[in-house]
């Protein structure tokens, strides 16, 4: 009966069992593994370090070094010594590759130690563990954070290998004073690669990230060197150094030498932070998107445009620009010579003309990096200087009349606009050559109107000129009466259109490169052709009558080729004078940031003078 009974029982358990193992391989099918549930949660697929970004001259020279961040130079494996691997497994993480990512002895250690507090007192993290906070995370002492910490490591030990978390660690620990990784370390203390440190250096180095602010070589050299010395004593207890070598390492000579970030030439590295921004946004096809009218359109884009430069400059790319350093420091120079007046301020801008680039721009006197900058964002009224863009040249374009074509220089008055000379005068039949040397203004006006104002503006329009709108469609714009006016960059960019009659946006840009040398971006406009070469012969004779029996006689100098154009303005608040040699075209503004009367310079001029010094050191070279 017990038996008959027992097998009843065991009968009646298996639909149960049977049942109870259906509804477990069911619950097993759905349950998710450890690996894919940290692959849903902790996407790792790459890890880029900030690293620092540079400028350079038209020589390659490096003139900027740009660390929105982290001043961080990375290197690759090869590049980082194998004495610096070996001393941070020592002294760091010792189990560093025999573990998963956490050590749970030391874990354990930590536990009991930090048992008795409410925080965490005493860490155990590994050198894994340590760049996944460095990367991710903070440095927030608590148990939430200490846990992600963990599973971040967790993860990381499952993508990548022990040298590349080794080599990612020591590019991007902490060395204080605003440097990030071993390079850059050793670049600032010592202004030398790490590769070229003697071991004893690198100890020395290693000895800061523990506690950077304990460890700042600059405030406390004496404890930073007590701490090379014990980890060096750890270095021979870990049988990397014999007891020989590190007495000989520790009697070794430390001293700092201390490297000053590279940042020169303000005006123009200034500029070209402004034209990388348009290059992005011209190759990223964002440029439509930034002018448009809505405002949240607008918006999206220029933080999207934001978004995309902060990551580049944060990439290590390389900003190669046209910058001539010899015709900046001569253009700096003359500017700050030539208008030693108190308040009265300038700029000046070079271009290359036969390549169409950027060699110098001036943005003040004493330019302070990223303060206003005259030379581009300074919209001045352009006075005469703008009669070649506007009148003569379209005239002469359209009409085909010489240099020798004559034109009225009596009153004039239309609409109720009755210009005037200057002074007053009024004169008869001149020589379109004697109308722009002179800068007589009627018969600019009469010119204008022949041309037509339409016309005329639609050669102007190739220029590009940021403030330009239809409300200048007028007459008075034959003498310079614009709304907002024109920057020196635009000006002097519109005037290289007299080299050879083309026009194309002269860029301070040459190309931006990743670390590796591949170029990302680089300007691609086209040509356009805005004057005939009869119009451009006939143009550069009345430019060169300019500077030899002209308003701008000051300015000659013997060369091969010398033209330009003044430009002054009511009240005498801007003076100007853009001009061409053989090889460069070069503006120059003068006035006062609150537009008022520098009358009492003008007949001094000062800024025909300020563009001959620059001219002539240009030409001479």
């Amino acid at each position: 009966m017990r038996k008959f009974l027992g097998s009843l029982f065991i009968l009646s358990l298996i639909p149960l069992v049977t049942g109870l193992i259906f509804l477990a391989s069911q619950e097993w099918n759905k349950a998710e593994s450890v690996q894919k549930v940290l692959d849903d949660n902790i996407s790792i697929d790459t890890i880029q370090l900030e690293e620092t970004s540079y400028m350079t001259d038209n020589q390659g020279k490096v003139i900027s070094e740009i660390s929105l961040e982290k001043n961080r130079v990375n290197l690759s494996d090869e590049e980082i010594p194998t004495f610096l691997k070996d001393l941070f497994v020592t002294i760091e993480d010792r189990q560093f590759y025999h573990h998963e990512g956490i050590d749970a002895v030391a874990i354990g250690r930590a536990v009991v130690a930090n048992s008795q507090s409410t925080s965490i007192e005493q860490g155990a993290s590994t050198i894994t563990q340590q760049l996944a906070r460095n990367v991710y995370l903070t440095h927030e002492r608590t148990y939430d954070r200490k846990i992600t910490e963990l599973l971040y490591a967790y993860q990381m030990e499952r993508l990548f290998s022990k040298e590349e978390i080794l080599d990612l660690y020591i590019n991007a620990i902490y060395f204080n004073n605003g440097t990030y990784g071993i390079e850059a370390a050793s670049q600032f203390y010592f202004n030398t690669p790490a590769k070229k440190l003697s071991k004893a250096q690198l100890a020395f180095l290693a000895a800061i990230p523990n506690n950077p602010e304990r460890y700042n070589p600059l405030k406390h050299f004496e404890a930073t060197k007590n701490r090379q010395e014990r980890i060096l004593r750890q270095m021979v207890e870990a049988e990397f150094l014999s007891e020989k070598q590190y007495k000989k390492l520790v009697q070794e000579k430390i001293t700092l030498n201390v490297r000053t970030k590279v940042d020169n030439y303000p005006d123009y590295v200034t500029y070209v932070h402004h034209e990388l921004k348009q290059l992005v946004a011209a190759r990223e096809g964002l440029t439509a998107r930034l002018a448009s009218k809505d405002q949240t359109v607008r918006k999206q884009a220029e933080k999207q445009l934001q978004t995309k430069v902060t990551k580049l400059l944060n990439s290590g790319v390389t900003i190669h620009t046209a910058l001539d350093p010899h015709l900046q420091t001569t253009a700096k120079q003359a500017l700050n010579n030539g208008i030693a007046y108190g308040d009265i301020e300038g700029a000046a801008v070079v271009i290359q003309h036969h390549t169409q680039e950027l060699v110098s721009l001036i943005g003040g006197k004493n330019y302070k990096k990223n303060s206003f900058n005259r030379a581009y964002q300074s919209y001045r009224q352009p006075g005469s200087a703008i009669k070649p863009l506007l009148v003569y040249a379209p005239y002469i374009e359209k009409t085909g009349a010489s240099v020798y074509s004559q034109v009225s220089g009596a009153n004039y008055c239309k609409n109720g606009y009755c210009p005037q000379n200057y002074g007053g005068a009024t004169y008869g039949m001149v020589p379109l050559k004697t109308a722009l040397a002179r800068s007589y203004n009627t018969p600019a006006v009469r010119l204008l109107d022949a041309t037509g104002i339409e016309t005329s503006f639609e050669y102007l329009d190739a220029f590009q000129f940021e403030q330009v709108s239809e409300q200048d469609h007028r007459l008075p714009a034959a003498v310079g009466g614009f709304t907002y006016g024109m920057s020196p960059l635009e000006l002097t960019r519109a005037f290289t259109s007299f080299y050879d009659g083309s026009y194309q946006p002269a860029r301070a840009i040459v190309k931006v490169t990743d670390p590796e040398g591949k170029t990302l971006y680089k300007w691609k406009d086209k040509q356009k052709q805005v004057w005939s070469p009869a119009t451009v012969a006939k143009m550069r004779e009345l430019l060169h009558e300019v500077t030899v029996r002209g308003t701008a006689k000051a300015a000659y100098f013997p060369t091969g080729y010398i033209g330009g154009k003044t430009g002054t303005t009511n009240g005498v608040k801007d003076i100007w004078f853009v001009g061409l040699t053989d090889s460069y075209t070069t503006g120059v503004w003068v006035g006062r940031d609150k537009p008022s009367s520098i009358e009492s310079i003008y007949h001094s001029s000062p800024h025909v003078r300020i563009w001959r010094n620059i001219s002539q050191q240009a030409e001479a070279r």
